[in-house]
């Protein structure tokens, strides 16, 4: 069993951002812990929660560095007991809000993974996307988490914006590899609605070529692509549960959770969430709609897709692109030789 909180406060908004999440309601944390906790209490009930069952608890944003350790202290009290002895704790961070007394207080409370949404080391780049934080944040975060002994340090770094060359990333690469990291995920940008960068096309270079060469550096580097977008020597073996498709519970505002049958939907409104922090929409699955989501997770990762799983036809069909050597077989399961065909290949299976 996987747990998620969702962290909804930033100091900023960065241009490409869509995520959940606001800049002007800092002074609700405290109130959002105490609905969190509710909530919390009704998902182990929901859930039928034991004690030591939940493998991982992620906290993501937003920014969780906003928050103290203090403030996130109430809830690990009642979190605890349901947590395994060797669980992945893990929290997102922005570098500049990070700073030592913070990663002190987050590894009192536990956690044993941080992941820093660095974006880019190069200070233009960073303007351009809007981050608020340096260079030197940004390496100084890592290398204090990992002098205090964080089990697995992460980094977020994006590509596909209009600044991007083999050169600019090439030294991206230089910076992050010399830091103590065993975690980088890449992501390309993206035009979402609602965001600064939206319609604007010329904040892009959607050069494919570029994209699976810097995918293919990361990799020369020694760090293994597990998924799409992540790469490392430690994996997250959080995001390894979504993509196994297993029970997952979200809390805050903006989360989502999943019991096996139904996602689950808390509101996505603040105000409306501090009142009801235990109501949520619930969504259905059919079993189809379940075959569909684990062919296409397992497609996009290294977990692969259960033969088991497809009918005749669809496996007649992942026979034909084994021919063609864009997927292999093992040990009864449909393993994927191209992460940026993932999409294309499930379809085609479907």
């Amino acid at each position: 069993m996987l747990l998620y909180l969702h962290v909804p406060f930033c100091q900023t908004k960065c241009h490409y951002c869509s995520f959940h999440s606001y800049i002007q309601h800092n002074s609700l944390k405290e109130a959002y812990i105490k609905a969190v906790m509710v909530q919390f209490q009704n998902e182990a009930k929901h859930f039928n929660l034991a004690p030591a069952s939940l493998s991982s608890f992620f906290i993501g944003g937003g920014t969780p560095s906003t928050l103290t350790p203090a403030q996130y202290a109430p809830l690990f009290e009642i979190i605890s007991p349901y947590l395994h002895p060797e669980a992945e704790i893990s929290t997102e961070a922005n570098p500049n809000t990070a700073n030592r007394s913070w990663i002190e207080g987050m590894i009192a409370l536990g956690v044993n993974r941080m992941s820093f949404g660095v974006q880019s080391f190069h200070q233009d780049k960073l303007a351009f996307l809007g981050r608020n934080h340096t260079n030197d944040e940004a390496c100084r975060a890592i290398e204090t988490a990992a002098s205090l002994g964080v089990n697995s340090v992460s980094i977020d770094l994006m590509y596909g914006t209009a600044m991007d060359t083999k050169t600019s990333l090439k030294k991206e690469l230089d910076f992050a590899f010399a830091l103590p990291i065993s975690h980088l995920s890449a992501y390309a940008l993206t035009l979402e609605e609602g965001t600064p960068f939206y319609n604007r096309t010329e904040t892009l270079n959607p050069s494919e070529p570029l994209a699976r060469w810097f995918a293919k550096a990361i990799t020369h580097r020694g760090f293994k692509q597990y998924e799409i977008s992540n790469f490392g020597t430690v994996f997250c073996q959080h995001n390894l549960g979504y993509w196994e498709h297993r029970r997952y519970i979200g809390l805050g505002c903006g989360a989502v959770g999943y019991d096996g049958t139904a996602r689950l939907y808390p509101s996505q409104e603040i105000h409306t969430y501090l009142k009801k922090p235990a109501t949520q929409r619930r969504e259905v699955l059919s079993p189809q709609e379940i075959i569909t989501e684990k062919i296409f997770l397992g497609l996009r990762s290294h977990i692969g897709v259960a033969m088991g799983l497809l009918t005749p036809e669809q496996q007649a069909r992942a026979s034909l692109l084994e021919k063609e050597k864009k997927v292999f077989f093992s040990n009864d399961r449909v393993y994927n030789c191209d992460y940026f065909l993932s999409d294309e290949l499930a379809l085609f299976i479907l």
